[in-house]
């Protein structure tokens, strides 16, 4: 290459010139955005956890229908939604019992019997637990502002609520999702969603974060900006759950007693159809493999384990290298589960099929799959 004559450096001066004031922005840019205050912008985010509660009073049947169309008027955000980070518990057996009993209590009451509505909450919760605008702790985010008439985060905890009662089958499925979600279980529908409300309300703060989903009646939101982003994300959990009935008067009524964690059964060189693998005390919680693809050997096998009186419950799989040798279960078993049957006190059934693998079940008895 010939060497630049002294005429054409005048001519690089200018290309020089801007491409330096072009760093400099940059390198302004990023100077500005590490020392931004972002204490300063925390305490200014719209929906904090002192601001409001999450849901407010009953409407009226007209104030509904005007919440509604107004929801609908507000765009979802687009592209991909960001999935939450897993889980990760660090605590004591004492701490995971409590966390599973607040995330449990706060699914039922939240979302009733479904399980992508329960899935939704449980994620929301395990998200402002890493967020530094909320409570640090599971018990802590569920009851937080529960001291208080107005204000707090999840009506529930402050609006009588805590008195209802639940039926033992309808607590078993809750804590298996909120165990599922403290081992690392991602809702990732809903993303890094930290705000939620029923379609039928609208809350001060709901046009002010990112739309991102719809989980039946419930919206989900974030935050705009860096509070919406993993990296905001930044609070570590660190276990030191409150005990509960000492964050609301009516805590200890609403929480029932804790089921044990299933233990190994012991004795079983094998694993046949229909052996139980894992079972809990009372036999409320078991783990069994199935063969063939009859309805009626799944059911007749699940009967056969459950052959005392009382609440009792199977799951079952149809790879023995699937099934989980503990709780709680982790997302390739839930993924691979075939068959779920739960038997309430009064001797009621609900019986679910993986449907992929059963063939000719209606599809209100499929096992929800999360999308």
């Amino acid at each position: 290459m010939p060497p630049l004559r002294r005429s054409s450096l005048p001519a690089l001066l200018p290309i020089a010139t801007a491409t330096l004031v072009a760093l400099g922005v940059v390198l302004g840019l990023v100077s500005g955005d590490m020392t931004r205050d972002r204490p300063s912008e925390l305490a200014t985010l719209p929906g904090l956890p002192g601001d409001a509660p999450l849901f407010g009073s009953q409407p009226s049947l007209s104030d509904m229908d005007a919440a509604r169309a107004r929801n609908a008027a507000v765009p979802f955000v687009k592209g991909p939604i960001t999935p939450a980070p897993r889980f990760v518990f660090a605590g004591s057996v004492n701490d995971r019992q409590r966390a599973t009993e607040c995330l449990a209590l706060a699914a039922l009451a939240e979302a009733g019997p479904s399980d992508i509505g329960q899935r939704a909450v449980i994620q929301v919760v395990l998200n402002r637990v890493r967020h530094p605008a909320f409570a640090k702790t599971v018990c802590g985010v569920v009851f937080e502002g529960a001291e208080r008439q107005t204000g707090c985060q999840f009506t529930f905890t402050c609006d009588g609520s805590l008195a209802r009662r639940y039926t033992e089958s309808a607590w078993e499925q809750a804590r298996l999702r909120a165990a599922e979600g403290l081992g690392g279980y991602v809702f990732r529908p809903v993303g890094l969603a930290t705000h939620y409300h029923t379609d039928w309300v609208y809350p001060y703060w709901s046009p002010e974060l990112d739309k991102l989903a719809q989980v039946e009646t419930h919206l989900f939101f974030r935050w705009l900006g860096f509070w919406g982003t993993k990296r905001a994300f930044s609070a570590i959990y660190r276990g030191n759950e409150p005990d509960p009935a000492t964050l609301s008067g009516g805590a200890e009524a609403a929480l029932a007693p804790t089921v044990a964690l299933p233990t190994p059964v012991a004795g079983a060189p094998q694993i046949d159809s229909g052996t139980v693998v894992m079972r809990a005390t009372g036999g409320k919680a078991n783990f069994i493999l199935l063969s063939g693809t009859a309805t009626s050997d799944a059911l007749a096998a699940a009967r056969a384990v459950c052959n005392q009186p009382g609440t009792c419950r199977v799951l079952g799989w149809s790879d023995p290298a699937a099934i989980p040798q503990a709780f709680p279960i982790p997302p390739a078993a839930r993924a691979a589960l075939q068959f779920s049957y739960s038997r309430d006190p009064g001797g009621a059934e609900i019986v679910l099929y993986g449907c992929g693998h059963f063939a000719g079940v209606p599809r209100e008895q499929c096992i929800p799959r999360a999308r």
